[in-house]
């Protein structure tokens, strides 16, 4: 019956389009689509429990049981034959969960969608431009909201229409027979008559008839609607950029608030906590809104810990008069608001919101807070199977039982996005913040800022690595398939902890300090591989250095140290750790190369592109994971033989080379040729640092190791070292001076008289600088969210002073930023300088609670720059451990000269290149000031 009568509607169609062929492009005829599979639809990755399940199922009975044959749509709310734009859209989200979900089968899909695609087809248009913004669900007639027939209608919502092409973007690509279909309606619509200026704009029905446009969406919806019609190329540039808005301090938490108010636009600024549920799950959180996800969460738990009041606050309909309202954590200037959208006040009717609860728990499942608050709602199901309620009031702890399909589709499109391993839903969105990653150019000739080049992206490089080179890729094809998710077995169970006699902490930690300990560590917990036991170096990108790596080893000391981890999760993650870097690829079956991508474990260059036969290996990042693991088997000994296991499969042949450390980099020919190169190393600084942790292992580097004559350039009066003066090589890579890998080498390895006299300067001209001008200097290399990505705030470099370059070498204008991990560093290591404590209190507010520490602010303006990476937080982690360690050096001594790595290098040619003689090159002193690791043949 379908069937006919959709051949009869094409007869009539065709005889109109022998009127007028312009006619075809205002109507699609569709013919019934039957089932294809879209096999990166239906990989589910983490199949729901059995518990998920019932809660599916429950949110899917909804639809079941308020679904209009005659139309083929749903009811918004519970019996309430009414539907916007928006509610279609969860509707089609939650069939398409339903179908991957298996609670319906493919034909009933089927049935579904095409008698639905069929109604929209041929709705009425408001003004024929575009739907008008409700319909009769039952009959699919124009009304108002209050559900009365309207022949002209009462306007259209761009920000349903944004949602409506998401949800369509979703259905071709999840059922791709449906895109021609699709694409016919879309094109039948007139969605540029909703673009003005890259601005969203709806229409409204003014008393005198006229329609006026008016311009829709605030902070979190305006950027959720444009990505919708982004989707289907219809950019709107103005309403994606996030401004206009500010930070409103609330319980705590700077929230990000949009300045335009309800007394100049008569549109509400709430912010609720769907926008950003939904922009997680579709699009992926990234940049600046995961920031601010992340905060609009915290600020809730926030309100929980100082009133006891579980909240989860959003837009919800409630059942009883005035039947909608906004439950918001502020809104049009006030703090937990919840208002109609008339701004009229109901606080008596706040309430936890199910939708919103269900969200943050998926979006954030390590979130202790967020399982809490689920936790309260997640059998809120109407005992006659109808769906789930919309949430709890506050006020009188009943239910809310107003059954709706925003909260059930929602429900089951985070179901979905749960099975799919946490995966958004809409994969384009997936790079929407993000534009460029760290190149493969790190050759010595021109040096890249870190000491191994991270394999990090754009918006955050590790900003203690001297080689991380950033710039942007080359565009990845869309169909490039996503690498798997490997498993990798930790080593089996070692010894019982023994109790460490290395690490005496001389205090607790202060309860602010533990906030900042706990704040930092969170970034290990958001960028864990819990199947391979790797952490990214930076949260926008799945790639991993050795450096990166040993980042992450030392934090781990440092959390268990400082308590913020248990001894059995310390266990855990180091043995998974060890495990993984036995079998990390070997370049040229040597040494670990360059970088790694953290869920295939297979070599990747800077911007991330397999490479298959490796990009070479870095002195200085293998020297960064040497002291980690020398400092792990001297403070925790019962990793001993599996930390000599791994270094005892590496070949040093090449990276130790008559007292100096070099590095290999791969050049390609024009012919297409591979051709190693090795190099020595020259970064000032980071070849010191990774100098000292080889003399720890025995190596003679000598000559790499601090110590001779350094160039030096007047800065604010200073005498800053630039480079080292040296007859063993002519490499020119040293072309900036930054404060990261001093500051390193100190909290590791303390500050010998050598090393302090490259120090005190350093530190002295940011001082200087500040005394004469007021501006916060922690100068480091860090990540920005933008062009060009990597940031080298100098003291001097190239010949300039405080001058910002990009990896390119080029200035960034007003591009200098204040480091948080530098002035944490600083304030542990001169706890009682003025100006580290100024540096201290400009940077302690920098974090996100749920994702760590930032890379820091601006100089110019004072904005957070976006950007988590593992070496900021594990710099900050252990500057935290110096502090309670009574500023002894980190790297402890150990007396065991009969490991297995001292007993195979007492053997001799070994053929690898270990060392000649069974002795550490270095050893820990003090004198009436300090102690300090200094090179053995040293005089003292």
């Amino acid at each position: 019956m379908i069937y006919k009568l959709r051949q009869q509607k094409l007869l009539r169609w065709i005889a109109l389009f022998l009127v007028g062929t312009f006619l075809q492009l205002l109507f699609y005829i569709p013919t019934p689509v039957l089932s294809q599979n879209s096999n990166s639809c239906s990989n589910l990755t983490a199949p729901l429990t059995p518990e998920e399940q019932t809660y599916a199922r429950g949110a899917w009975q909804y639809f079941v049981k308020n679904y209009q044959p005659a139309t083929g749509f749903t009811n918004s709310t519970g019996g309430y034959p009414s539907g916007t734009l928006w509610d279609m859209g969860n509707y089609l989200m939650a069939l398409n969960a339903a179908r991957w979900l298996n609670l319906t089968d493919q034909a009933d899909f089927d049935a579904r969608l095409n008698k639905f695609l069929t109604t929209l087809s041929s709705l009425k248009l408001f003004e024929d431009a575009l739907p008008n913004k409700v319909y009769n669900a039952a009959n699919g007639q124009m009304v108002d909201y209050g559900n009365n027939p309207l022949e002209r209608g009462i306007g259209w919502s761009a920000l349903d229409v944004g949602r409506i092409l998401a949800a369509f973007d979703v259905i071709r690509t999840c059922h791709p027979q449906y895109n021609d279909w699709l694409k016919g309606i879309v094109a039948k619509w007139q969605v540029a008559r909703s673009l003005k200026d890259g601005q969203l704009f709806g229409a409204t029905v003014l008393p005198d008839n006229k329609t006026l446009l008016v311009q829709e969406g605030r902070l979190g919806y305006e950027e959720y609607g444009a990505r919708g019609y982004g989707l289907w190329g219809f950019p709107a540039p103005k309403a994606i950029s996030l401004e206009p808005f500010k930070l409103v301090e609330i319980n705590g938490v700077q929230i990000p608030v949009d300045t335009r108010d309800f007394k100049s636009t008569n549109a509400n600024n709430y912010v609720v906590s769907e926008s950003y549920i939904l922009e997680g799950i579709e699009f992926g959180l990234q940049g600046e809104l995961a920031d601010f996800a992340a905060r609009v969460l915290d600020v809730q738990k926030r309100r929980y810990d100082t009133t006891g009041q579980l909240t989860a606050v959003t837009e919800d309909n409630i059942d009883q008069a005035p039947y909608f309202l906004y439950n918001t954590v502020y809104a049009n200037g006030a703090n937990w608001a919840t208002i109609t959208d008339a701004n009229q006040p109901y606080p008596q009717f706040r309430s936890i919101s199910t939708k919103a609860a269900f969200g943050w728990r998926y979006l954030f499942p390590e979130n202790a807070y967020a399982q809490k608050v689920f936790d309260a709602v997640k059998d809120l199901r109407s005992p006659d199977d109808s769906g789930y309620y919309a949430g709890i009031y506050e006020e009188s702890k009943q239910p809310n039982k107003a059954l709706t399909g925003n909260t059930n589709g929602l429900i089951l499109e985070i179901l979905y996005y749960k099975a799919k391993g946490n995966h958004p839903l809409i994969a384009s969105g997936s790079a929407s913040m993000s534009t460029g990653k760290p190149s493969e150019n790190a050759s010595p000739a021109t040096p890249s800022n870190q000491p191994n080049s991270t394999v990090t992206t754009p918006a955050k490089t590790s900003s203690n690595q001297p080689n991380s080179t950033v710039k942007t890729p080359p565009a990845t094809p869309a169909d490039t398939p996503k690498p798997t998710e490997v498993a990798v077995a930790p080593i089996p169970p070692v010894d019982s902890p023994q109790p460490s006699s290395q690490i005496k902490m001389e205090r607790p930690l202060s309860v602010i300090e533990r906030r900042y300990a706990e704040a930092a560590w969170r970034y290990f917990q958001a960028n864990y591989h819990s199947k391979n036991g790797l952490i990214d170096d930076r949260s926008d990108f799945k790639g991993a250095t050795l450096w990166g790596l040993g980042d992450y080893l030392a934090a781990l000391h440092a959390a268990r140290s400082l308590d913020i981890i248990t001894p059995k999760e310390f266990d855990q993650r180091t043995r998974h750790l060890l495990g993984a870097l036995t079998k990390l690829p070997l370049f040229g079956l040597e040494l670990p190369g360059r970088g790694y991508d953290t869920r295939s474990l297979q070599p990747v260059d800077y911007g991330g592109n397999p490479a298959p036969e490796g990009n070479g290996w870095s002195a200085l990042d293998l020297g960064r994971m040497l002291a980690a693991l020398y400092n792990l088997k001297t403070c925790h000994s019962e990793y001993t033989a599996a930390v000599d296991k791994i270094v005892l499969d590496w070949s040093y042949l090449r990276v130790v080379r008559e007292g100096i450390l070099s590095s290999a980099t791969v050049t390609k020919e024009q012919e297409g040729r591979s051709l190693i190169r090795v190099n020595p190393e020259t970064r000032l600084g980071y070849e010191e640092y990774a100098a000292r942790a080889f003399q720890l292992w025995g190596f003679n580097v000598e000559h790499s190791a601090v110590g001779g004559e350094y160039q030096t350039a007047s800065v604010e009066g200073v005498k800053v070292p630039i480079q080292r003066r040296r007859t063993d090589t002519n490499s020119k890579v040293n072309q900036y001076t930054v404060s990261n890998p001093f500051l390193l080498y100190a909290l590791e390895f303390g500050l010998d008289p050598q090393m302090r006299s490259l120090f005190e300067p350093i530190f002295q001209a940011q001082a200087e600088r500040y005394r004469r001008t007021g501006t916060l200097t922690a100068s480091a290399t860090t990540l920005i969210d933008r062009k060009p990505y990597t940031v080298h705030s100098t003291i001097t470099g190239k010949g300039e002073s405080w001058v910002a370059l990009g990896d390119d070498g080029q200035p960034v204008p007003k591009g200098r930023l204040v480091s948080t991990a530098v002035a944490f560093a600083y304030h542990a290591l001169l706890p009682e300088n003025k100006y580290s404590q100024e540096l201290l209190q400009g940077t302690t507010d920098l974090y996100n609670p749920l994702a760590g520490f930032y890379e820091g602010f601006y100089e110019a303006t004072g904005k957070t720059a976006v950007g988590f990476t593992s070496s900021t937080n594990s710099m900050i982690l252990q500057s935290l451990l110096y502090k309670v360690m009574n500023q002894q050096p980190l790297i402890r001594p150990t007396n065991d000269m009969k490991s297995p790595w001292w007993q195979e290098v007492s053997k001799g040619n070994s053929g690898r290149g270990l060392p000649n003689t069974a002795t550490q090159q270095t050893k820990l002193i003090s004198d009436s000031s300090s102690s300090y690791w200094v090179s053995a043949s040293d005089r003292h």
